[in-house]
């Protein structure tokens, strides 16, 4: 009987071309098995093998392609430095990130596309948060949604809660609170930005 092929984590990123956080992805979801030895995980090559055979029998052009789509987030705020950070925070953490300067033009990528977060600030000048998320709602009930806010009213965080908010970022706040939030509001494990 031939001895099995595992490889360590690093050679799984290098075999595949793809970052750990897609390696992470794949194994939440079952599609290549692994086995946690003490920090590291360790795959059976002919695992990896077999899942590449599959996809690519699919009709993908690579590994990376084959790997389940990045989450697509929607990021709103009036304010611009705060919009560009949370967005490049979440691309530097390979997430698929577009951003909306104000409430109508949220909405109108939230009734053009479909999203898998939803980041808002509450307090926006002409449409607030709360009637992006109302918007949001109508398309989506189970769209995950956290809100930004530097201050906010009692009744405003009731009813945030109210329409099932999962989260809330109050300014200042720092870059990894931003990826534990995301990771949290989408089922995930936070992910680390690579240098």
């Amino acid at each position: 009987m031939a001895e099995e092929h595992f490889l360590t984590t690093e050679e799984v990123l290098d075999y595949l071309q793809v970052n750990l956080r897609t390696i992470y992805r794949l194994i939440k979801a079952g599609k290549i098995p692994a086995v946690r030895v003490g920090r590291q995980w360790r795959f059976r090559k002919k695992d990896i093998d077999t899942w590449l055979t599959g996809t690519r029998a699919g009709g993908a052009k690579s590994a990376g392609a084959a790997v389940l789509e990045r989450p697509r987030v929607l990021v709103v705020d009036d304010e611009q430095a705060v919009r560009d950070l949370v967005a490049k925070t979440l691309t530097m953490a390979d997430y698929d990130v577009e951003t909306a300067p104000d409430g109508p033009s949220a909405i109108d990528r939230l009734r053009n596309a479909d999203y898998d977060l939803l980041i808002t600030d509450l307090k926006m000048p002409g449409m607030d948060g709360l009637s992006v998320i109302r918007e949001a709602r109508l398309k989506s009930a189970e769209l995950p949604i956290i809100i930004i806010t530097g201050y906010s009213t009692e009744a405003s965080a009731i009813e945030a809660i109210n329409l099932g908010v999962c989260g809330y970022l109050t300014k200042p706040f720092r870059l990894p609170r931003v990826l534990a939030i995301a990771a949290r509001a989408l089922g995930e494990t936070a992910p680390t930005i690579e240098a």
